[in-house]
């Protein structure tokens, strides 16, 4: 059975799904009654773009599960509670009625109704949800698109600052430490230099005084 069909013909499932409203809005936009809670169902009726009768027939089969997601009739007397938008209709009784239908409810009809390609597409919406939702994290894939967002805006662009100087400090050690290390070179070459000139001193030295002693 497709998820589709398990869908239209489970309670079970549809009832777990019955919060994720704004499935609706994702496919078409719902314009609630001035109370901005609710919709009638001739509104219900254009959302789906079905005839009356389709929704009427809806509720005749699953008028239980709709009451408990929020389906209720309203008489004359509490038309103002809703505005003026409601359009009541007359019923066998000659008074005046109509069904009011929250968006837990107008999600609900789209679960059943079948001759509707906006239900249908409502449907689609919902389940594409849901496997998502179920659909295991990938943990390493979330963290490496938020440092990516992270890199590509002022905080990307500070690090980016520190790596230049960074880099434009490393060079400066180089360069110093190369002139320390002729440094070090030049000076081991002075000492030499100076070794070898005491040494030619002591010979210089050791010379003059036989030199001194055959001119007597």
């Amino acid at each position: 059975m497709s998820r589709e069909a398990a869908l239209l013909e489970s309670p079970t499932l549809r009832r777990s799904l019955c919060d994720r409203v704004e499935a609706l809005d994702r496919v078409k936009a719902v314009v609630l009654l001035p109370d901005g809670l609710h919709i009638t169902t001739r509104m219900v009726a254009d959302y789906f773009e079905v005839g009356e009768r389709a929704i009427n027939a809806v509720i005749h089969r699953h008028r239980a599960e709709l009451v408990d997601n929020g389906l209720k009739v309203i008489h004359r007397n509490a038309k103002a509670q809703v505005g003026p938008g409601c359009n009541l209709q007359p019923n066998s009784n000659g008074g005046w009625r109509t069904a009011l239908y929250p968006r837990r409810a107008v999600l609900n009809v789209a679960m059943v109704l079948r001759r509707s390609e906006v239900a249908r597409r409502v449907r689609s919406q919902l389940l594409d949800a849901e496997e998502a939702a179920a659909a295991p994290v990938d943990r390493d894939a979330l963290f490496a698109a938020a440092e990516r967002r992270v890199l590509a805006g002022e905080v990307g662009d500070r690090l980016a600052a520190c790596e230049r100087m960074v880099l434009a400090d490393r060079a400066l050690v180089r360069a110093m430490s190369a002139r320390l290390c002729e440094a070090a070179h030049d000076l081991r070459e002075l000492r030499e230099d100076v070794a070898e000139l005491r040494r030619g001193l002591g010979r210089l030295g050791a010379v003059r005084p036989r030199r001194w002693g055959l001119g007597r």
